[in-house]
């Protein structure tokens, strides 16, 4: 049940962009870190113009997108792998000019302090409500 927001500056992605990024992010969650896509919730947000600087400096476009995961549910090649193909998917869907400072975290969150549904990842885990 992951939860990945991605946040943007620089001109809106256009529809077409905004869906092949939402897209693109619940496929690698599931194919990637194995995820379940139908509990994937990605949540893609805007920022205000000059928000954004990368070293001091005002950027025209750039992004961050931050995945939250159960810890200890991924292995470091999986992390790493995530990644490199989450800075793909990015790069290739906003275009050039994205900086080298785009940054992809997987956030690890221990089971018991975050769920879904009324229920922890941890009683989830164990089978019970």
């Amino acid at each position: 049940m992951p939860f990945v927001h991605v946040t943007l500056a620089g001109p809106p992605p256009g529809a077409a962009a905004l869906a092949a990024l939402q897209a693109g992010v619940t496929t690698l969650m599931a194919e990637v870190l194995g995820k379940r896509a139908d509990l994937t919730a990605v949540l893609v947000e805007g920022t205000a113009p000059g928000a954004w600087s990368i070293g001091a400096a005002p950027t025209r476009i750039a992004a961050h997108l931050d995945a939250t995961v159960t810890a200890g549910s991924n292995s470091p090649a999986q992390k790493a792998a995530f990644v490199a193909a989450a800075h793909r998917l990015m790069a290739e869907t906003l275009g050039e000019g994205l900086p080298l400072a785009t940054y992809v975290v997987v956030d690890e969150v221990p089971a018991e302090s975050w769920g879904y549904g009324g229920l922890t990842q941890a009683r989830r885990a164990e089978g019970r409500p």
